[in-house]
């Protein structure tokens, strides 16, 4: 149960540390499995739990938030949980507007329009004022899980994040954002180092907070080129990395591992598997052996099943997951999905997911 009684320095020891030990390149008995979205709607007691909730006020809820993480580790043996928060809570500590609307989505009061709009931001956050209610959800959730398995903190990359501020919500193509880029480069890259260093603050207060791995979503990756890629979101990908590793160091905290996920950017993956990451998290529009290719063998990877694999019946998604780990291998590698979890997904295709990830590797790793 979600319940506050411990400070984050008594946090119970870890029994299943095989997503940690995959992460850092070690060797593990099995294939770890999690799920983007793996605390979502598709859970039938998800929906229960936040029924008439705002969105954002459930966010800002630690003990929801703990519920919420905990609910698809009582249904599924998954060896992570990761927090329940969204990525535009870091634009909301920024100063900016974010509303759930029903049928459509987050959706920003007043996007940044003008290169001028960048003064009403905070210059300078204090994440603890601002974002305190998830490290408080960290904690909270950390003793709640009992050490059952790791706890995965994460955020929104910078241009991730510089879309949504722009765009006032989903775009399917980005082209206010990225005319920023065109028409407003150094703007542009204001606003991304304001982010970044926001970002770098948060993911170290999340380790504070007990998060024991670190994901970065840059999940508008594919609106990108290479070129633009290149300029405006891999140097913030970087900086993260070393910049957030350099604050564990000094502040004595735990080196977690940290995983980039950048959607849609095989261009990229070469660049992404040198960014400074343990982990590169991939979609499921690349092929598993090409990605190793592209990456080497100094990362692990994590991924890639198209979600829609899921609709599937269930025998058929053990035959996609076995190809899968043929594919990746079953060391040095995270089973994921290419994406989140759509709403309209059976809870028991999930589970059949994980069990096959479990299975199958053990199998391969016997044989």
């Amino acid at each position: 149960t979600c319940s506050f009684s411990h400070s984050p320095k008594d946090f119970p020891k870890l029994k299943n540390d095989t997503f940690l030990r995959a992460a850092r390149g070690e060797e593990t008995e099995h294939t770890p499995v999690w799920c983007m979205r793996q605390a979502g709607r598709y859970l039938p007691e998800f929906q229960e739990t936040r029924a008439g909730q705002d969105f954002f006020a459930t966010c800002r809820s630690p003990k929801l938030c703990c519920e919420l993480t905990l609910q698809p580790l009582r249904r599924f043996p998954l060896d992570a949980a990761i927090i329940f928060s969204d990525i535009l809570v870091v634009p909301q500590a920024l100063g900016m507007e974010v509303v759930m609307v029903p049928g459509k989505g987050p959706t920003f009061t007043e996007p940044l329009k003008e290169v001028e709009d960048l003064l009403k931001l905070r210059q300078k956050v204090d994440v603890t004022a601002e974002l305190g209610y998830v490290f408080q959800a960290i904690t909270l959730t950390r003793h709640s899980l009992e050490g059952r398995v790791p706890l995965i903190g994460f955020s929104g990359a910078p241009w991730t994040l510089m879309s949504y501020m722009i765009e006032g919500g989903g775009s399917s193509t980005m082209s206010k954002a990225k005319s920023w880029l065109y028409r407003h480069p150094e703007a542009s890259h204001r606003l991304l180092r304001l982010l970044t260093d926001v970002i770098t603050d948060y993911l170290v207060g999340q380790v504070a907070a007990g998060a024991q791995a670190l994901q970065l979503f840059e999940s508008h990756a594919g609106h990108l080129g290479p070129e633009q890629f290149q300029d405006f979101a891999l140097p913030y990908i970087r900086s993260i990395a070393q910049a957030v590793k350099s604050k564990l160091k000094e502040e004595a905290l735990p080196m977690v591992p940290m995983i980039i996920f950048a959607k849609d950017a095989h261009y990229a993956l070469r660049d992404l598997s040198h960014a400074g990451y343990e982990v590169v998290g991939l979609d499921w529009t690349i092929r598993p052996q090409e990605a190793r290719a592209q990456t080497g063998k100094d990362v692990t990877l994590q991924g890639n099943l198209d979600p829609c694999a899921l609709y599937s019946p269930k025998e058929k998604i053990g035959e996609l997951v076995k190809k899968m780990l043929e594919g990746f291998g079953t060391q040095r590698y995270i089973a994921n999905l290419g994406h989140g979890l759509y709403p309209d997904m059976n809870p028991d295709h999930v589970g059949a997911f994980v069990e096959a990830v479990h299975a199958h590797s053990r199998h391969i790793n016997k044989h």
